[in-house]
């Protein structure tokens, strides 16, 4: 065990313990989506607490549960991923018949979020187990709270896009009617193909989280437009996982706003002049920030 999370298992024990665990229940436990120190006291009760791990990938959950000092024998680990989710549901069913209490984590993050789980859960409830969620990190909320958007429409998760050129330039042409905040998902090695799929999305703001937690961690808004050459700036840029919400479609503000926030942007940094406009106009920062790109697109 990493002796830095000796108090957490503490912790955990005196916070979560009291409380009650039911008998042939699966757990859903969330779980940090990079950084070890955002799991949850709870989470930490329940995973040495029950009978077995179901999850994603037995040799990743074993390193994180050894990391926390909950080292478990292999017979205790599940493999339960997209490929063999609907067969390894089976095995857990019938851990719960015997009055066993499972977890189910994914690699990172909360399950069934783009990750395996959604079946897993569906076969307990069906079959009349109580599923009891545990919730914690995800990498959908964390982009969401630094991505700084003020309009109140609420926001679509739509995870990956599909692979296919072809199909994906499709699912883009529908986000792009889509007026509230969509949240994408994206791995490494499709990165800069999606840049370039969002690029006719224009001056619409994308909020790039990169590594999100984790010691790179990189979080930028820029242009739909500009996503690309963003990336080919730097190498390090297209590496790790990312997060990508694209802002809601901002409305063009009245000429003499513009003109507004033009003055100002010519004394003032491209944040400063924006907040500054958004005061004295009453327009929303996101809008004013959309033409402050257009206006000084190298900023």
């Amino acid at each position: 065990m990493s002796a830095s999370f000796a108090l957490a298992l503490q912790a955990a024990r005196e916070a979560a313990a009291a409380q009650h665990y039911p008998q042939s229940a699966l757990y859903v436990v969330a779980t940090p989506i990079g950084n070890l120190a955002d799991i949850g006291l709870r989470a930490l009760h329940v995973l040495g607490l029950v009978d077995a791990v179901a999850c994603e990938d037995t040799r990743h959950t074993q390193g994180m549960l050894r990391a926390y000092g909950l080292d478990r024998p292999s017979t205790q680990l599940l493999a339960a991923h997209q490929h063999n989710e609907a067969e390894a549901a089976q095995a857990v069913l019938a851990r719960l018949q015997q009055g066993q209490r499972v977890a189910y984590v994914s690699d990172a993050g909360t399950p069934a979020l783009s990750d395996p789980g959604a079946r897993l859960v569906a076969a307990a409830r069906a079959a009349g187990f109580a599923v009891v969620p545990l919730p914690g990190a995800s990498s959908v909320t964390t982009a969401l709270s630094v991505a700084g958007i003020v309009e109140d429409a609420g926001f679509v998760f739509a995870g990956f896009l599909p692979s296919k050129a072809s199909e994906r330039d499709a699912a883009v042409q529908v986000l792009e009617a889509e007026t509230r905040a969509v949240v994408l998902l994206e791995a490494p090695h499709r990165i800069e193909a999606l840049a370039r799929a969002l690029a006719p999305l224009g001056s619409r703001l994308v909020t790039v989280g990169r590594e999100l937690t984790k010691q790179f961690e990189e979080i930028a808004s820029v242009a739909a437009e500009a996503l690309a050459p963003w990336l080919a700036a730097q190498s390090t840029r297209t590496r790790g996982e990312f997060v990508l919400v694209v802002h809601p479609a901002p409305t063009e503000a009245p000429v003499e706003d513009l003109r507004v926030l033009k003055l100002l942007l010519a004394e003032l940094p491209l944040k400063a002049a924006v907040k500054l406009a958004a005061e004295i106009t009453g327009q929303p920062r996101n809008a004013l920030y959309a033409a402050a790109l257009r206006l000084r697109p190298g900023d």
